[in-house]
């Protein structure tokens, strides 16, 4: 997961998707936090972070920024927690964005760039969570959410004009994907180039468990490694289920809404006839003259049809009004009246002349009302059900919109109430990890994850019948380690994997050094206090590297950083041990007759040069305007959103 942050952090959408603006407004007010969108322009409370210009970042701000960032990466790893986002280089990437925002928004209003009012109004307008029912910009939402939010008009189009001016500023380079053959020559050798060598390895598990270590032993090493026991952050959840069931039994339809109902369908049970045809449209009446003649001598319909290039529609089991819809009254009255197996026409339509061949008729008796009470019945029921359910749904919103709390919309409704355990984002309880989440509740989770303490109840759909769930946040348990006591198990047996993990490193240190000197890799191997696994031959190119799916052996990939006739140094995962790999031949080759390869290679830096255009620009834009960073307030900001002080 961690990987994936830095390549988001790294990637050119990392440094574009600060200047999308559009998307930024309409996410932080979906998020409920547009604040964290600071102008370029005003200085924001609190302690400043960066200055930027005639700016100053504040600390706050930055703040908001990193958990609006989090709360839209959230969308894609459910269980994303402000610890792993900090760790996996989320807040460095807030605040260089951040930073990055108001240093171009600045650097085009230095130049001379503007961004009309009109241009202004268009994107507020365009924000979806900003129109009303009528699809429509509504000024009453608007002013609505700015009240709540606490955040004036003012600064909201500053943000939008400084996102714009970075946008435009941007956008001619981002493109950019030409690369000479030159430029892409030394990087297509690179993959030719081979490379061979050997690898020892030093298992932790050779090393033995040692002895049991002391008290203070195991409550320094928890203390110290605190991160690894971190729960995610949980909370409760409480909720309230409406289902159909509710409101079933004042759904039943009574005997004067079915008479009622059974009155108004009159048409619909009256007896009635269906007939499947076969038609044929022809543009001229001499070509419709032919086709009748043909038919009517023998010849199918379909093959006389496809004979003059066109083929026959066939309707099934239609009816006379349905048809008629579909052509004419004429043509519906001519095939309704004409005997099963008959070719009717042609007949004049809209598009030319039709035929109509006549393959069969079904009468349908008529329906009485006992016949037809059970169909009515059930579509009744079912109408009334959702009827109800809506009404239900739009009082507890109205009564939410009037700030009623949870506790009092159970009450009014006669609701039944539930909390949840304390559970992580995607549902589950962590310290029960036999229970599976109930997937009825995932909406009821997402909102309890997506509100903040204080926030209003929500509503929450929760199942495809109409079932719904008023929603509420109760409390929030921050992200942390369970206590010793409680884990004191899983802490001894990992202090003596470290335990063991350090030994094994200086066994591993050890050989290093001596094949370092000129001493033979198996000898250095065979030297160690312990018994070890034999070492092994690797050989690899580059190209064999970047062409595996699944990720090369780190060995392997170590092997291409290191310089001829030296050995380093690489641990394991799951801290198994440590490798010792040895490099002993390189073999370059050149890319110039290798034409193929050029081209892939020109094409693979097309698709990331304009990112490299762009960071290079945006620095330059710093240098231009100045940026002066507070180093020990970033490294203090970064420890208070992991919950250190």
């Amino acid at each position: 997961m961690l990987s994936f942050f830095r390549r988001f952090i790294n990637s050119r959408l990392g440094l574009i998707v600060t200047f999308a603006f559009l998307a930024i407004i309409a996410v932080a007010f979906a998020l409920g936090d547009v604040t964290g969108l600071s102008s370029g322009t005003r200085v924001a409370s609190g302690t400043g972070i960066a200055r930027v210009g005639t700016a100053d970042v504040s600390v706050d701000e930055v703040k908001r920024r990193t958990q609006d960032e989090m709360q839209n990466f959230r969308q894609r790893q459910p269980t994303l927690d402000i610890i792993q986002f900090v760790n996996g280089g989320g807040y460095d990437a807030a605040l260089e964005r951040l930073i990055d925002a108001v240093a171009l928004g600045q650097f085009g209003q230095k130049v001379g760039m503007v961004v009309s009012k009109r241009a202004v109004d268009g994107q507020i307008a365009s924000v979806p969570d900003l129109q009303g029912p009528d699809g429509k910009f509504s000024q009453a939402k608007y002013e609505t959410l700015l009240s709540q939010r606490r955040i004036t008009d003012a600064q909201i189009r500053a943000d939008i004009v400084r996102s714009t001016l970075g946008q435009q500023l941007i956008s001619p380079t981002e493109g950019a994907g030409q690369v000479p053959l030159n430029f892409a020559s030394p990087y297509a050798a690179l993959l030719l180039e081979k490379r061979a060598g050997l690898v020892g390895f030093v298992p932790t598990n050779a090393i033995g468990p040692g002895d049991r270590p002391t008290e203070a032993e195991v409550a320094t090493y928890y203390k110290r490694n605190a991160a690894r026991y971190t729960v995610p952050e949980r909370r409760v959840i409480r909720y309230a289920m409406i289902t159909p069931d509710r409101v079933k039994a004042a759904a039943t339809p009574t005997e004067a809404e079915i008479a009622a109902a059974y009155k108004t369908q009159a048409a619909r049970f009256a007896a009635s006839e269906k007939r499947s045809l076969a038609q044929v449209v022809i543009g001229d009446k001499a070509g419709a003259d032919a086709l009748v003649a043909k038919v009517k001598s023998g010849v199918g319909i379909d093959v006389a049809a496809r004979a003059a290039g066109l083929e026959a529609a066939t309707l099934k089991d239609i009816d006379k009004a349905g048809y008629t819809a579909q052509t004419s009254t004429e043509i519906a009255n001519a095939v309704f009246a004409a005997a099963r197996g008959s070719i009717v026409g042609p007949i004049k339509s809209p598009l030319g002349w039709t035929i109509i061949r006549v393959d069969s008729v079904q009468q349908i008796a008529a329906k009485s009302l006992d016949q037809a009470r059970a169909d009515l019945t059930k579509e009744i029921g079912a109408q009334k059900l959702a009827t109800m359910l809506t009404d239900l749904r739009d009082r507890i919103d109205d009564a939410i919109a009037d700030n009623a709390t949870f506790a009092e919309i159970v009450s009014d409704q006669k609701l039944q109430a539930t909390s949840t355990v304390p559970i992580i984002a995607d549902g589950r309880d962590p310290e029960n990890s036999t229970v599976t989440p109930d997937p009825r509740l995932a909406q009821v989770v997402v909102a309890g994850f997506a509100a903040e303490q204080g926030d209003d109840p929500q509503l929450a759909p929760v199942g495809q019948d109409g079932s719904f769930a008023v929603v509420s946040l109760d409390r929030i348990l921050p992200a942390a380690p369970p206590p010793l006591a409680k884990i004191s198990n899983l802490v001894v047996r990992d202090f003596a994997i470290s335990r063991a993990l350090r030994k094994a490193r200086a066994i591993a240190v050890d050989i290093v050094a001596k094949a370092n000197k000129g001493v033979p890799l198996a000898q250095a191997v065979a030297q160690s206090p312990i018994k070890l696994p034999d070492i092994r031959p690797v050989a690899s190119s580059r190209a064999q590297l970047a062409a595996d799916t699944k990720g090369a052996p780190p060995p392997l990939v170590l092997l291409f950083s290191m310089a001829g006739k030296t050995a380093k140094l690489l641990e394991a995962p799951n801290q198994s041990g440590y490798y010792v790999i040895y490099l002993d031949q390189i073999e370059r080759a050149g890319a110039v007759t290798n034409p193929q390869l050029l081209r892939a290679m020109r094409g693979d830096l097309s698709k990331v040069i304009g990112r490299e255009f762009v960071r290079q620009f945006a620095n330059a834009v710093q240098k231009d305007v100045g940026v002066k960073k507070n180093d020990a307030m970033i490294a203090q900001t970064r420890k208070e959103l992991l919950g250190e002080r």
